[in-house]
């Protein structure tokens, strides 16, 4: 077989787009999907496999900023778009765009590499490691009450078209002031606020157009979410369903309210959670948490791709100084020892000759990046190694988040 490994050409795009259709189901998706993607997209920075005139693989990468642990915004590129045609499987193009794509990603100078995968064993052999998770959640409201705080009340709630004059702006101006306190979220770039947005009629599958409740204090938006309402009756009466996209709130009460406002609407008795924290407060709130149907899932993987400007992007809750040695056979330029020094004002990382603390690869390194992972849990499993007594808990300890990673959207 001879396949042409190229970057995306836009007169492609379509082509190219509709292999990766084919590859996810074959289900064409909307116009309005299809606009926003090629929209997005960018060439440049987009791969394609070809043999002869068929595109046969595609993969993509996004330019992104991703907070790490210090609120730091560190350049990430974004995989995604990623497919192989099953006429061409166990040839060899998805390792051939991998190795591309990584090699340009250190090119760029982008230090780490994030994707979310549809089948989540398929990436670890390029390593990335699974650092963030999802909370899923179906909330029955008939016999789960909230606890509110005080001041809840207080809080004006105003019901609006999600694409109103002015409300994408300031639903924007709520989630952007979030993105520096969590690890794994995303700096929106002009764009992407059409993301939460999206809402194909193809799509609802028997729930209503998308709806927008806004939380405001004294005239400021302090809040937003975004859901559906499917409407459900059974001969007892009615037994609908709120689907939330997304919410973000600026304080406690102004969250509660948003969170009231979900288990209140009339004639329903669930509320469906698909991405939420793993942390997310509402837990706090509810009286009944075994009656919420809690379930995590895989979110994001991380791959460091410079080890050193990596770990020198963060910071550490607690002093660290270990050597670690990596091993990497994807990107060999990260194989060897490193010594990472830093506390929470800043880091420094560079190659050392010294004894390493800790061996382990660069796919458990990529998982602990964002500090939802702990190392002492990788070592329980075989996947860290401590070579000096005290180098594991110091390391984990200075790695962990105080608050859990999360991903807010998929790209």
């Amino acid at each position: 077989m001879t396949t042409d490994l190229r970057v995306l050409r836009p007169a492609d795009w379509d082509a190219w787009y509709g292999k990766l259709e084919l590859a996810f189901g074959g289900v064409a998706e909307s116009a309005e999907e299809r606009a926003l993607w090629s929209d997005l997209t960018e060439h440049d920075r987009s791969l394609g496999v070809w043999d002869g005139d068929e595109c046969v693989g595609t993969a993509g990468a996004f330019t992104f900023r991703l907070t790490v642990p210090g609120g730091a915004s560190v350049p990430t590129a974004g995989v995604t778009m990623v497919s192989v045609a099953s006429t061409h499987r166990r040839r060899g193009v998805l390792t051939s765009m991998m190795r591309r794509q990584l090699d340009d990603v250190r090119s760029w100078g982008e230090p780490l590499a994030a994707l979310t995968a549809s089948e989540p064993a398929i990436y670890g052999r390029f390593g990335y490691g699974i650092a963030t998770q999802q909370l899923r959640a179906e909330i029955d409201t008939d016999r789960v009450r909230l606890s509110v705080p005080d001041g809840t009340d207080d809080v004006r709630l105003r019901l609006v078209k999600p694409d109103a004059p002015g409300v994408p702006e300031a639903c924007e101006a709520v989630y952007a002031r979030h993105v520096a306190v969590r690890p794994g979220m995303l700096a929106r770039r002009p764009g992407w606020e059409r993301l939460a947005l999206l809402d194909p009629e193809s799509d609802r599958k028997g729930t209503s157009p998308l709806q927008c409740v806004l939380a405001e204090r004294d005239g400021e938006v302090v809040g937003y979410a975004r859901y559906f309402n499917k409407p459900d009756w059974d001969p007892a009466g009615p037994k609908g369903t709120v689907e939330l996209r997304d919410l973000e709130a600026l304080d406690p009460a102004a969250y509660a309210a948003l969170w009231r406002h979900l288990f209140d609407i009339d004639l329903t008795s669930k509320v469906k959670v698909w991405n939420r924290p793993l942390d997310d407060a509402w837990q706090h709130l509810v009286s009944d948490s075994r009656r919420c149907d809690l379930a995590p899932r895989d979110s994001l993987h991380v791959r460091l791709v410079e080890v050193g400007a990596a770990l020198e992007a963060r910071t550490y809750q607690a002093p660290v100084d270990v050597v670690f040695e990596v091993e990497d056979s994807f990107c060999p330029w990260n194989e060897g020892r490193w010594r990472l020094s830093g506390d929470a004002k800043g880091a420094s990382c560079a190659r050392t000759s010294d004894p390493a603390d800790i061996g382990l690869s660069v796919r458990d390194l990529g998982a602990a990046y964002l500090g939802g992972v702990s190392l002492t849990s990788l070592a329980a499993a075989g996947r860290v190694r401590e070579l000096r007594q005290g180098a594991l808990a110091e390391a984990s300890l200075g790695f962990a988040s105080v608050v859990a990673p999360w991903l807010p959207h998929g790209f």
